[in-house]
């Protein structure tokens, strides 16, 4: 059950222990298998693909059952509530309202001595989306990596995703996808699927960039193909952090903590916090909500395994820990939240005050919920439509602007023993180009 923990060290130790959870031997293991898979499928195209499907979906496909058809696209509409329809509706909005405030725009500075720099955005030509099958649907994830991709300007979006029973697709999952802009759709999952995208079959394109969150063998395979394709990031089990004072309700934090560790049995749920009453009674209330909870094996192995409750004696210390754990979520439960935030540096996304859940996030506040785990958060992002663009420097020289560094860019090409450098350079300004 959830462990209450008061020794400092000892609590940076298990910190350390829950960040570092996917690095161990049967991930070293499983990398081996991942690098066949995608060596057979870039040799042997979709006869792989239809091989590993029926070897580890047990689905038996053809290569023209792999794409998803436009009667599947419309059926699909008939099988979800309207109800589902208008929350799928309402984040697709929402999402892509927050995405527009993040394109960045291509820019140009015009400076002394006619020289012009600048930089000119552009956004790659297809985007690979994985969406995660197995223990649940989420057409949540469709949302977050889709939009994105589609307010970049990406012409050409494809979804793979894995088969169910029959081939079948989940509705709200074909629904999220044709609200969000994908263009194509492929049954197939795993490290299979990403070689598809990565290296393109008789059916499936090669694209330029591979988002979205999987098993451990899709991340490695992510891992594996990067330098070939863009990846967004090698994403591990979810986590939270939450960070909460006596102000925090009991019965909310226990919420939070199973809503995230539910997930997974890998997942992690922390707890840090200034009140040693009120981390007993979470303690309580999570052994309460799991009583009768839907997904109570995987909750409660995730909670043994990787939940933690630590009880400091100050906000700044709490915050202090927070940031040596740089987690994928963290909420900050507590009197002033936005005092609390001027102590955090390093967190996939934050969430401030009594009244705003993760939850919210993860389905249609706007801000991406696809997010740095495992300490990435020290470096990295969310994904956002930055993901899905790229940028190219823009510079431009008059005969004069060259003329004035003419001697400097000479003295560097012969320091670094590269003469044509320097050539390049002295021949211009021995013998200008007229101006045009």
């Amino acid at each position: 059950m959830l462990r209450i923990i008061t020794e400092l060290a000892e609590a940076r130790s298990e910190l350390r222990r829950i960040c570092d959870r996917t690095h161990d031997e049967q991930v070293t293991h499983k990398e081996a298998t991942v690098r066949q898979i995608l060596q057979t499928v870039k040799r042997q195209g979709d006869r792989a693909l239809l091989a590993y499907t029926e070897e580890f979906d047990k689905q038996i496909l053809t290569a023209e059952q792999l794409r998803v058809t436009g009667s599947e696209l419309d059926a699909a509409y008939q099988q979800v509530s309207k109800e589902l329809l208008s929350a799928i509706q309402l984040a697709s909005r929402q999402i892509e309202e927050f995405h527009r405030l993040r394109v960045p725009k291509s820019w140009v500075q015009f400076g002394d001595r006619d020289v012009v720099l600048g930089k000119r955005y552009t956004p790659v030509d297809r985007a690979g989306l994985y969406v995660p099958g197995g223990r649940a649907a989420y057409p949540s994830t469709v949302l977050m990596n889709a939009i994105p991709a589609k307010v970049a300007g990406v012409e050409r979006i494809v979804m793979v995703t894995p088969p169910g029973p029959g081939g079948a697709l989940n509705p709200a999952v074909l629904v999220a996808a044709q609200e969000a802009g994908v263009t194509e759709i492929y049954r197939v999952g795993g490290a299979q699927a990403i070689a598809a995208l990565a290296y393109g079959t008789e059916t499936i394109p090669k694209v330029d960039v591979i988002t979205g969150p999987g098993n451990v063998y899709v991340m490695l395979a992510k891992g594996q193909v990067y330098g070939t394709v863009g990846i967004d990031s090698l994403a591990g089990p979810s986590e939270v952090l939450v960070i909460a004072d006596r102000t925090a309700d009991p019965t909310h934090l226990a919420a939070d903590l199973l809503a995230q560790a539910e997930h997974d049995p890998m997942a992690a749920a922390i707890l840090i916090t200034t009140d040693g009453d009120l981390a007993g009674k979470v303690v309580s209330e999570v052994k309460d909500q799991l009583a009768d909870h839907p997904r109570r094996i995987d909750t409660e192995k995730a909670i043994a395994h990787f939940g933690l409750v630590v009880v400091v004696e100050t906000l700044e210390l709490a915050a202090e820990l927070s940031n040596e754990f740089a987690p994928e979520h963290l909420e900050l439960e507590v009197a002033e939240p936005w005092d609390l935030l001027e102590r955090i540096k390093h967190a996939g996304a934050i969430f401030l005050g009594h009244s705003t859940p993760e939850a919210v996030g993860d389905y249609l506040a706007g801000p991406n919920h696809t997010l740095p785990t495992s300490g990435a958060a020290r470096y990295a992002s969310p994904l956002s439509t930055e993901t899905f663009m790229k940028h190219s420097s823009i510079i431009s020289y008059s005969a004069g602007a060259l003329s004035s560094v003419s001697s400097a860019v000479q003295a560097l090409a012969e320091a670094e023993g590269l003469p044509s450098h320097g050539y390049s350079v002295k021949v211009r300004t021995d013998r200008p180009s007229p101006e045009r």
